[in-house]
């Protein structure tokens, strides 16, 4: 087998964040014409994280996705090497789960099982035996599936960090714990700032000939990154830093069909980056077709992600922003990292 390489005006000051959960800050809404800081922002977010309201919400989510979205939001691109197939399974509105296939033995695993009817199709479709489930983060748009999952493969093991709520979690995993499916080797890396417990994994290419491959949660997307929901700058920018020290050649596998939304938000802060310019027109044509627009690699993300160039001298001035006197360079890319996510929450595409 083989595979391509692939903004009203505020009306009064801002809250002060005393009243908030520890860890959580101000996230905008993004509704137009409502004031970006409203407080109600984060009383959903917690209501969405830590109650039933929120797996109620989730369920409508699924249910509204089938009606709209009979057959995936995108058309999935499966990825092949030698003993290794990739399927990425399009559920909910945007949101990619990953079917990785040990093709001798027919074990696989699955990441993010948002939507487990999708899940199970594709299972049965590729006549494979559900062994793991890899699940980012505790938010039910990735974690929704693993009860029914889980039930449904008795021998089927749950894994994630137990810093998050994850459902039906059998087997918390800690920072650099490698896991077996047949012969793939996935690493867990802890990888915090979405959610306190927000994890990434990565499946070892080399045995089959191919390149690691990042199945990124909520870290990282095309262009993009995840809001800081529980985390700091410093905490975000340690953990993408995490992420780039995997190799250029890695290949990127997000959580979310984001790019074109993340690409055009990304044009309006560098107005002169060829590479940005280029994916921006190809993910541009990839959409119009509703086709997939991962993988990508972390070589070209650096190329046009302002996430993962804060220490870019043209974003930064693009940003208005300079190092202070003795502020170190991770204080001030913390810094630069903010200032983009802030301007991110605030964007609306059109």
């Amino acid at each position: 087998q083989s595979c391509r390489r692939p903004a009203a005006p505020r009306a009064g000051p801002e809250p002060s964040s005393g009243g908030l959960p520890e860890g959580v800050e101000y996230i905008p809404t993004r509704k137009k014409g409502k004031n970006p800081m409203k407080p109600v922002g984060v009383a959903w977010y917690s209501l969405y994280a830590r109650t039933r309201l929120g797996y109620l919400f989730y369920q409508r989510q699924v249910k509204k996705a089938r009606e709209r979205y009979p057959h995936g939001h995108s058309t999935p691109q499966p990825c092949c090497f030698p003993g290794v197939k990739i399927l990425p399974i399009p559920v909910l509105s945007n949101n990619y789960s990953y079917l990785v296939i040990d093709t001798g033995s027919g074990q696989a695993a699955v990441v993010d099982p948002s939507d487990p009817l999708a899940v199970q199709a594709a299972i049965e479709e590729e006549g494979v035996m559900l062994e793991a489930i890899f699940c980012t983060h505790k938010h039910w748009d990735h974690s929704g599936g693993n009860a029914a999952l889980h039930q449904q493969h008795g021998s089927c093991k749950v894994y994630g960090s137990a810093l998050d709520a994850i459902p039906e979690l059998t087997n918390p995993l800690a920072d650099r714990e490698k896991v077996n499916v047949g012969c793939l080797t996935f690493e867990a890396l802890a990888t915090p700032g979405h959610t306190v417990g927000h994890m990434v994994y990565v499946l070892d290419g080399g045995p089959f000939g191919g390149p690691p491959c990042l199945f990124s949660g909520d870290l990282l997307f095309l262009a993009g990154c995840g809001r800081l929901f529980e985390g700091s700058p410093e905490t975000m920018l340690a953990s993408l830093d995490v992420a780039v020290g995997l190799g250029e050649d890695t290949l990127l596998w997000p959580g979310h069909e984001y790019a074109l939304e993340c690409l055009t938000f990304a044009s309006l802060l560098e107005l002169d980056n060829p590479a940005l310019e280029q994916k921006l027109r190809w993910a541009t044509q990839q959409r119009q077709e509703k086709r997939s627009t991962c993988p990508s690699t972390l070589g070209e993300e650096q190329t046009y992600n302002p996430f993962l160039r804060t220490h870019r001298p043209e974003l930064q001035a693009a940003l208005g922003l300079r190092r202070g006197g003795g502020e170190h360079p991770d204080a001030f890319r913390a810094r630069v990292l903010k200032e983009v996510r802030r301007r991110k929450d605030l964007y609306k595409a059109t």
